[in-house]
């Protein structure tokens, strides 16, 4: 198991365990065990290859690698050195170690890639897809800790942004227990093999103006929306994008902000390559938890929102 430590990969851990399936995490510091209860934690550096077979697999037989692994900014070099380069290491070492199943990660967004991030993570579903494993590619659309940045402000008193009216994109959001359940799942669901598999959570597609007022609902409060426009992260990104050639390490903050506009303009639900649209009724969905049951959690202070750096707010 790889990516562990993070909030879907423990979810992912505790799915997997509760099937009867022992876990071994590869993670990178012995102070990330305490995260993981019940599972075996082997630590290492997914970047070198040597490490991951000797300290990883440490020449013992596998049945499957299930991987939640993710660069954590999305910056071409995290990207290279993550997405795609150290999913190779686990891929060949995985192959020595007779794992016959490669349960991976993804993301929706690769259907429409104009991000590092995104073509690393193609470029490793290609590899995985012609290895010769049995391979079971999830893509899933929002995370709910993405879309809980601004429960805080609200609380505070400020304003709930949006991007242009607010009606600009539409997600299924997924909880890390449903996708975790849904991961574990692919591990004995052939119809989960050799598959590409896109997943939202429960309910129907819903826009940033539908999150807001449902927040605002939630507090029992009018609603106080201020439209952002999306002509704003353009100005920022062709700043950056000027200053970068002048000061070369703005490069990573140029393109955060293409990330930031990414997520502001494009919906997270499964594209028609037919149309170019985007399908809500097209997007499969999974679980029970919806996002506006998290936000009356967070509300009353019985979840606690562990904030990706891919969040717009």
């Amino acid at each position: 198991m790889l990516g562990a430590t993070g909030t879907i990969g423990r979810a992912t851990v505790r799915a997997i365990l509760a099937r009867g399936h022992d876990v071994v995490c590869f993670v990178r510091s012995r102070s990330d065990a305490m995260t993981i209860p019940g599972a075996t934690v082997r630590t290492g550096d997914v970047t070198d290859p040597v490490s991951v077979a000797r300290d990883g697999f440490r020449g013992e037989q596998f049945g499957a690698v299930v991987s939640c692994m993710a660069s954590r900014t999305g910056v071409p070099r995290d990207a290279q050195a993550i997405d795609y380069h150290a999913h190779v290491n686990v891929l060949d070492a995985a192959r020595q170690a007779g794992v016959t199943h490669f349960v991976l990660l993804s993301a929706i967004c690769v259907q429409k890639p104009l991000l590092a991030f995104q073509k690393a993570k193609l470029a490793f579903e290609a590899r995985l897809m012609a290895a010769g494993l049995t391979y079971s590619i999830v893509r899933p659309t929002a995370f709910f800790k993405s879309l809980s940045g601004q429960v805080a402000r609200v609380k505070q008193g400020r304003p709930y942004l949006v991007f242009g009216d607010g009606r600009l994109t539409a997600c299924k959001p997924v909880s890390d227990a449903d996708l975790g359940d849904y991961l574990a799942g692919c591990l004995d669901d052939e119809s989960r093999w050799n598959k590409v598999l896109p997943i939202g959570g429960p309910g129907p597609a819903i826009t940033p103006i539908e999150q807001a007022e449902h927040l605002f609902a939630l507090l029992g409060r009018k609603p106080h929306i201020r439209r952002v426009p999306v002509a704003l992260l353009d100005v920022i990104i062709g700043g950056l994008d000027v200053a970068r050639r002048i000061v070369p390490s703005l490069a990573d903050k140029a393109e955060l902000a293409r990330i930031g506009r990414y997520y502001a303009t494009e919906s997270m639900l499964v594209l028609d390559p037919a149309t170019g649209r985007y399908d809500a009724d097209a997007t499969p969905s999974t679980g029970s938890e919806t996002l506006f049951d998290y936000y009356a959690r967070l509300i009353r202070g019985e979840a606690e929102a562990e904030r990706g750096d891919h969040a717009v707010f």
